[in-house]
């Protein structure tokens, strides 16, 4: 890291399958933090326009269950195209308030929106789309919603404060996927994601502890009454109150809270994070540097070439 910087993880619901809504939401969320000076601010995982809950997405395996498809179409119609008015929005937030913005979504490619992604869009504070990942394997019942994505966004970016990047909920649980972040000097990692489980707090202390990076961490939070009276699976959710209780964190690079975790309840974390702090914690442990063996291990990266969706490149971690 080159100097201090103030980060804010906000846990905050959607205006679930309202996609002007939503942006509307995040717009005045990351102005309030803008104000209280962060200069990185970072939503949780398909925050735009809603995390698809197990409670409900499950139907979606049902040849038969009425609003399975329909729910479906509504999440596309609601979701973000790379290039579309909506992620030239989130680039506009990010450049007037002059702050980096990391926005979990539900992205669709323009020329065949039939498949939609879980995403992560980074926008820098000129605007543009610094880094764009889309998970690469669904969890669970996601695999009901979401495509598989590819390598392009498995590297951290430059943002003047330290090096960005992330990967989304259970990727974590990927040691490669890891590693490809570690390869590429990552020392402000986003691990965005929709488990709100006590163990999920195990796997960021391990995520810090093994990155020796300071790791943003934001969850969803999502309750069954700000689900719009049309949802067309409002039976799946019958009787349920939260759907999702947060757990968002923000932790140090030797596991250590800085703040949260946050459960059952809206709000937007705040830390300070140090370089001074994250070289201290590399002194013994580096995990591409010191404490690595390129001689015996390597790690290898299939990408998706950035002029094309078909063709295939390939980056090595080690010249």
């Amino acid at each position: 890291m080159k100097r201090p910087v103030q980060v804010a993880c906000a846990q905050v619901e959607p205006v679930v399958l309202d996609l002007e809504g939503t942006l509307e939401k995040l717009e005045h969320v990351t102005a309030d933090a803008a104000r209280n000076g962060a200069e990185l601010v970072v939503f949780p995982e398909t925050f735009v326009p809603v995390y698809p809950s197990s409670l409900w997405a499950k139907a979606l395996g049902g040849w038969q269950v009425d609003g399975a498809k329909e729910t479906f179409a509504r999440i596309a119609q609601n979701s973000v195209a790379i290039g579309s008015p909506a992620e030239r929005r989130l680039a506009a937030c990010a450049q007037e308030l002059g702050i980096w913005l990391v926005t979990g979504v539900n992205e669709i490619d323009p020329e065949r929106p039939g498949t939609i992604y879980n995403a992560l869009l980074y926008h820098s504070p000129e605007g543009a789309l610094a880094l764009h990942h889309r998970k690469l394997v669904p969890t669970n019942h996601e695999r009901l919603v979401h495509g598989q994505g590819d390598g392009r966004g498995l590297h951290a970016v430059e943002t003047g404060f330290g090096r960005l990047g992330g990967l989304i909920c259970w990727e974590n649980y990927m040691p490669l996927a890891r590693t490809a972040l570690y390869e590429s000097g990552v020392e402000l990692y986003v691990a965005s994601t929709a488990d709100d489980g006590d163990a999920w707090q195990a796997t960021l202390v391990h995520v810090a502890r093994e990155s020796r990076a300071y790791v943003i961490a934001p969850a969803h939070f999502q309750r069954a009454s700000s689900y719009p009276a049309d949802f067309p699976l409002a039976g799946e959710l019958a009787g349920v109150d939260v759907i999702g209780r947060g757990g968002s964190a923000i932790l140090a690079p030797d596991g250590a809270y800085l703040a949260g975790p946050l459960y059952g309840e809206e709000g937007v974390l705040y830390a300070e994070l140090d370089p001074t702090r994250l070289l201290a914690e590399r002194q013994r442990f580096d995990p591409v540097g010191h404490y690595s063996r390129p001689d015996v291990l390597q790690l290898t990266v299939r990408e998706r070439d950035a002029t094309t969706s078909t063709r295939p490149s390939a980056r090595s971690s080690r010249p």
